[in-house]
């Protein structure tokens, strides 16, 4: 993998949703555990490709693999580089480094959502409240 300096496209979550109504090629990828995308909840329309994920919780050498999977079938342009993907976890920090290690492997396009799925801690220590794809009462659904 080799290192890059780039940094991912920031989003709001009704910028990334009115994208993933606009264009189908859209790819929006839940980077957190299966266990949090299954039973937290996630973006209607999201695929999960964990970036860290149990048991050991360590980044998942085969993310990039996963994700360059994912995005096969959804090319709008030429080349699988042309397809739009967003990334979104719990509140963003996951989906930034996901993203870089994405961009270093020479995956282009790629949005990180703002806040991430439930945004971060408010006063009260309590989540969904201050941002994030749920706060913006966008569709999601959970097992």
């Amino acid at each position: 993998m080799s290192e890059t300096n780039q940094e991912p496209i920031m989003i709001d979550p009704d910028d990334a949703w009115k994208k993933m109504q606009e264009d189908p090629a859209v790819l929006l990828v839940d980077v957190r555990s299966d266990m949090e995308f299954l039973m937290i909840g996630h973006p209607a329309g999201a695929v999960n490709a964990a970036w860290i994920d149990h048991p050991s919780w360590t980044v998942n050498p085969n993310f990039v693999s996963e994700v360059r999977k994912l995005m096969l079938g959804r090319v709008s342009g030429y080349a699988q580089n042309s397809v739009s993907l967003i990334l979104i976890c719990r509140s963003g920090n996951r989906s930034v480094a996901a993203a870089k290690a994405l961009m270093a492997e020479g995956v282009q396009h790629i949005h990180v959502i703002n806040g991430g799925f439930e945004g971060p801690l408010d006063d009260e220590r309590h989540r969904n409240t201050v941002a994030g794809w749920r706060h913006a009462g966008l569709p999601w659904e959970q097992v």
